[in-house]
């Protein structure tokens, strides 16, 4: 196959893809080959007739279109990044005459990611921020380790909040059992809140061996309509109750989960990593008030395919999160009594800021000639073995020849980011005393990248 650049204009690009006379040929086998059984032929069994007879039968282009759809797949994509295109929409595609025993040529029409010019993204400026780890926040990380370490007794007394209690229960409409509502040494935290609201509160006071009816009513916006707003009754009997027994915060502790001896030399140690994580925070904060400033201070109009495309990659990736959780975003919609045209609609703002940031990046990407060299590449293939925990080798495995312009064109977007970032004018701004996670945006992988 060969692949000819025509042109580009108005964000429209132009190139075609020459194919010869023997991989038509080739591809026309293998349609024959997967499809052969789909077309009967007298005194055949199904499958079986010779390619000829078919061709004689339903004519001698009858896989000409399956043959012209698997080198367009095969293909289109190595054409995109053999030419350096990132397209935005759909191809037109017209094809030359297909003939038996010739080659054919396919001309294509596609959007592609719009260039537009960045005149001001040097000098932005934006206020200085600075996350302060208190000691506050470095006892709530030791609480939080002592709690990752800490081992659950069995004891012979009443339940109480914040106990595991491991239960049988049945659910109960009326007299009628319901479905999913059954369960056998079932573990459950009193007030975690895991439970529809109601059921916990009512096990506090059970002791081991004891049963207890427990009455609620379901939410309004329960998931199961046929359970929703209805009042239940859950027969059930704790088999066991058992405490979360926290170890002692001291140095043996210290040397059982460390390599340091002192309590005071792993506080020191964990105050440093916090401070590291929160400066590191502070700079992904600043650098998309940096971004936000630099699409603000250049006004530009962004394709709305492009939008819809990254409102859908926003959704996809809620439903992601969402199932960690046991749940989807149907669900999730339901709970909120919302529908999903409502959904996509609050999504759009923040698909539009993202887009625009990754046109703004691209067009100073450009501007100041980024090159992305081997050993950038390299770098972030190692990076990503480390998130995934594999071999950088094992990591170009998966991802494959197709995949790598695509982190080529990440490592760009940092790099044009982190023009911006060097060339910022800081205005006082307060610090902020705290090393807590802030909220995540609800953002593409792609947008995420960027911050890096």
């Amino acid at each position: 196959m060969k692949t000819t650049f025509i042109s580009k204009e108005n964000n429209v690009a132009k190139f075609s893809m020459e194919f010869t006379a023997e991989e038509f040929e080739s591809a026309q086998i293998k349609a024959y080959q997967s499809t052969k059984d789909q077309f009967p032929v007298d005194g055949f069994r199904k499958g079986k007739a010779p390619r000829k007879l078919i061709e004689a039968k339903y004519g001698e282009g009858v896989f000409f279109g399956d043959a012209v759809d698997a080198l367009f797949s095969e293909h289109y994509e190595k054409a995109l990044n053999e030419l350096k295109l990132e397209v935005i929409d759909r191809p037109n595609a017209d094809f030359t005459e297909l003939k038996k025993g010739q080659g054919f040529t396919v001309t294509i029409a596609v959007s592609v990611f719009p260039e537009v010019e960045i005149k001001k993204y040097k000098g932005i400026e934006i206020e200085k921020i600075e996350n302060k780890v208190t000691a506050a926040d470095v006892d709530k990380e030791l609480e939080n380790l002592r709690k990752r370490n800490a081992r659950m007794v069995d004891v012979d007394r009443a339940a109480e909040n914040g106990d595991t209690v491991i239960l049988d229960y049945k659910g109960f409409v009326g007299d009628n059992q319901f479905q999913g509502g059954t369960a056998e040494n079932q573990s459950l935290t009193l007030g975690s809140g895991t439970f529809i609201p109601g059921f916990e509160e009512q096990l506090i006071g059970v002791k081991p061996g004891e049963s207890k009816d427990v009455k609620v009513t379901f939410p309004t916006e329960y998931h199961a309509e046929d359970l929703a707003g209805k009042e239940a009754v859950f027969k059930c009997t704790v088999h066991q109750v058992k405490y979360e027994e926290l170890p002692e915060l001291d140095d043996e502790f210290v040397k059982d989960i460390s390599e340091f001896d002192t309590l005071k030399e792993f506080k020191a140690d964990k105050k440093k990593e916090l401070e590291k994580a929160a400066e590191q925070r502070a700079e992904n904060e600043m650098k998309n008030k940096a971004l936000e400033a630099v699409c603000e201070a250049n006004q530009f109009d962004v394709p709305a395919v492009m939008v819809e495309d990254e409102i859908t990659a926003i959704a996809n990736d809620f439903n992601q999160q969402l199932s960690y959780q046991g749940m989807n975003l149907e669900m999730y919609l339901g709970f909120i009594q919302k529908d999903f045209a409502a959904f996509r609609e609050e999504m759009r703002p923040q698909a539009e800021r993202n887009v625009k940031s990754r046109i703004a990046l691209n067009a100073i990407a450009q501007a100041e000639k980024i090159e992305v060299s081997q050993e950038d590449i390299d770098k972030e293939i190692e990076f990503l073995g480390m998130q995934y925990q594999m071999e950088p080798a094992k990591v170009k495995e998966i991802l494959g020849p197709d995949n790598m312009a695509s982190i080529e064109k990440d490592v760009r977007m940092r790099n044009a980011m982190d023009v911006i970032f060097k060339n910022v004018k800081f205005k006082a701004g307060a610090k902020k005393e705290t090393a807590k996670k802030e909220p995540a945006k609800k953002t593409t992988k792609k947008a995420e990248k960027a911050d890096k």
